[in-house]
C-alpha cells in the first residue's frame, strides 16, 4: 500500500445540480469524498461560505485539499481546478541550540528547502536548566513562548521569500520536551523537580492559527509526544526516521548532543537511555570547540617523519573551531603518531614546536593563528584530552550495559544510526580506534544527519504516522543509566585508548600493535 500524506490534494468532477438533484453543495463534496476517503471528512464554515461560487466559477470541476488530525480528515480549501498554488508543509526541529525549518511540498513529497537559525532563547539560559529556572514564574514562561513564536513567523517569512503564506497547510515539529512545553507555554516547573512531571505527553492536533504561526487558515499543527521529561518528541521523531520500531532486526541509534541519547531496539521493544557522553564529542566543553558549521574543522590528518596536520573544514572555510567529529580525529591521529599514550597524556618532547603552555595549562595546536579565521590560535589542552576520553568512554560504556540489559552483544546489532551533525562528519574508524564505538564491520555504522528533522518529513508522508507514534510509546522503555551498578565499573576500563580489554577490540588491537603502539 502507498502511504498517504497528511496532506493531499483530489480532483472532484460533480453533475449539477438539477431539479432532479437538489442536494445541497456540501452533501455533493461531502458524499464524493467519502467515496474516495472511505469516510466523511469535516467541514468547516470557512470552506462552506465559499463553496457555491467556486462550485459554479468552474463548472464543478475543481480541486479539494483535505489534512488529517490523527482520527478524521478535514476539508481545508476548494480550489479552481487549474489552481497553481502551491501546497506546502513544515517540518520543525526546535533545537535547544539551533532551530531547522524544512519547506516540503505535498505535491512532489519532497523537501524543496531548508533554514537554519539560532533558538531566540538562548539569552534566557545557554542550557535547558538555566531557562527552566528563569520560566519558574508564568510571566517569564510567557516571554520565553512569545520569543520562540516572533522567531517561527520571522523565519518562516525568510524561508517563503515570494510565496504566500496562507499555502503553509501542515507543520509538523519536534522538540525536547521543555522545547515543545515553551512553544505551546505549558506548565514547565515540575519538569525539573521531582518526580519530573510534564503537563501533556500527547498534544492532540491543533490549528496553526491558536499558535499565532503563519499558515493557512485551516492548517494543521503536529507537535511530536514525549515520554517524560528526558525522553522527548525529537527522540522519537529519530525513531520514526530511522524505522527502528517497524524492523526484524535490532538496531541502535545514536544522537549525540548535550547528552548521548541512545535507543535500543526493533518491531518487538524499544530501550531508550541517555548518559553525559555529549557535550565533549560535540566540541561543547572545548575552548576553541564550536558546532558543526561553515569553518568548523571537520577532519584532521597528522603525519610523522617530519611531523605535519592536514585538516578540512565545513565549507571549506577558514578554520574557526573544532567540531565533534574533528575531536576524534584529533585524539585517534595523536595517538597513532604517538603525541599522546593510552592514557591520553601528552608527549611533548615529540614535537616540540606545537606544544605550549596557555593559561596555565600544557596545550597542543591545531592551526597557528596566522592561519586560522579568527586570528587567534585553535588548540586543545591536556584537561582537554582527558575530558574527550571521559566521553568516548561514557559512550562506549552506555552501549555495552544497554546491550547488555537485553542479553545481546554488539555482534547481534544489524544497524548504529549515528545522528545530528556530529553524525554527518564523524569517521567510523577514527572513532573504533579511539573505543568510542564497538570493533564490528565498518558498513552497520551508517551517519543519518539530522534524524529529527527527518521524522518531521516522515510524518508529513504518512498519515499512519499518528498510529505508529502510538505504537513507539507504547513500546518504550527508559532504562535509568546512572543507576546501574555495573557503569561505573565498566567505565574505568574505557578509559584507555582503545581500552584496558584489547579483547574488546581485536581488529582496532591488531592494528595498533603491528604499529607498536600498543
Amino acid at each position: 500500500m502507498p502511504e498517504i500524506p497528511v496532506a493531499r490534494e483530489i480532483e472532484l468532477n460533480f453533475d449539477k445540480p438539477s431539479l432532479a438533484d437538489q442536494r445541497a453543495d456540501e452533501a455533493r463534496v461531502r458524499q464524493k469524498l467519502a467515496e474516495i476517503l472511505g469516510e466523511e471528512p469535516r467541514i468547516p464554515l470557512s470552506v462552506l461560505r465559499k463553496l457555491p461560487q467556486t462550485l459554479r466559477d468552474n463548472d464543478f470541476r475543481v480541486k479539494a485539499r483535505l489534512l488529517f488530525d490523527g482520527h478524521l480528515w478535514h476539508l481545508a480549501e476548494i480550489l479552481p481546478f487549474s489552481t497553481q498554488k502551491p501546497f506546502l508543509g513544515l517540518g520543525i526541529d526546535l533545537g535547544s541550540t539551533g532551530i531547522v525549518i524544512y519547506l516540503f511540498d505535498f505535491k512532489s513529497l519532497k523537501v524543496i528547502k531548508e533554514h537554519h537559525f539560532k533558538n531566540p532563547q538562548i539569552p534566557f539560559g545557554e542550557d535547558i536548566l538555566n531557562r527552566l529556572h528563569f520560566a519558574d514564574k508564568p510571566e517569564r514562561r510567557q516571554k520565553i513562548h512569545q520569543v520562540t513564536i516572533e522567531a517561527l513567523r520571522a523565519e518562516t517569512k525568510k524561508l517563503l521569500v515570494n510565496l504566500p503564506l496562507e499555502s503553509i497547510y501542515y507543520m509538523a515539529i519536534c522538540g525536547n520536551t521543555t522545547m515543545s512545553h515553551f512553544l505551546l507555554n505549558l506548565e514547565t516547573r515540575n519538569l525539573y523537580r521531582e518526580p519530573y512531571i510534564p503537563a501533556a505527553s500527547w498534544i492532540d492536533t491543533l490549528k496553526i492559527k491558536e499558535l499565532g504561526l503563519h499558515g493557512h487558515e485551516e492548517g494543521l499543527l503536529f507537535v511530536f509526544p514525549n515520554r517524560g521529561s528526558y525522553f522527548g518528541g525529537d527522540l522519537l521523531a529519530g525513531i520514526l526516521a530511522t524505522g527502528l520500531h517497524r524492523h526484524e532486526e535490532v538496531s541502535i541509534l545514536i544522537d549525540v548532543g548535550t547528552n548521548a541519547e541512545v535507543v535500543l531496539g526493533n518491531k518487538d521493544f524499544l530501550l531508550a537511555t541517555a548518559g553525559a557522553a555529549g557535550p565533549a564529542l560535540e566540541g561543547g566543553i572545548l575552548a576553541c570547540g564550536m558546532q558543526a558549521a561553515p569553518g568548523a574543522i571537520s577532519r584532521v590528518r597528522i603525519k610523522k617523519g617530519p611531523y605535519s596536520i592536514e585538516i578540512e573544514t565545513i565549507d571549506g572555510e577558514k578554520p574557526k573551531g573544532i567540531c565533534g567529529s574533528a575531536v576524534i580525529d584529533l585524539l585517534a591521529q595523536m595517538f597513532l603518531v604517538g603525541l599522546i599514550d593510552q592514557r591520553g597524556k601528552f608527549l611533548p618532547e615529540r614535537w616540540k614546536e606545537r606544544f605550549k603552555e596557555i593559561d596555565g595549562e600544557l596545550a597542543f595546536v591545531l592551526v597557528p593563528a596566522e592561519e586560522s579565521a579568527t586570528g587567534k590560535e585553535i588548540y586543545v589542552t591536556q584537561g582537554e584530552i582527558k575530558s574527550i576520553i571521559r566521553s568516548k568512554g561514557a559512550m562506549y560504556t552506555i552501549l555495552t550495559v544497554l546491550c547488555q540489559s537485553v542479553g545481546l552483544t554488539f555482534e547481534d546489532i544489524a544497524n548504529f544510526y549515528i545522528a545530528g551533525s556530529f553524525g554527518n562528519y564523524i569517521d567510523p574508524e577514527m572513532a573504533g580506534l579511539i573505543g568510542m564505538i564497538p570493533d564490528v564491520p565498518i558498513e552497520r555504522f551508517k551517519a543519518i544527519g539530522n534524524a529529527a528533522g527527518a521524522g518531521t518529513i516522515s510524518f508529513l508522508k504518512n498519515k499512519e504516522s499518528f498510529g505508529e507514534l502510538k505504537e513507539i510509546l507504547k513500546n518504550l522503555t527508559y532504562f535509568e543509566m546512572n543507576v546501574q551498578p555495573e557503569f561505573m565499573q565498566l567505565l574505568t576500563g574505557a578509559l584507555f585508548i582503545p581500552h584496558t580489554n584489547e579483547n574488546l577490540f581485536p581488529n582496532v588491537s591488531k592494528k595498533l600493535k603491528e604499529k607498536g603502539l600498543i
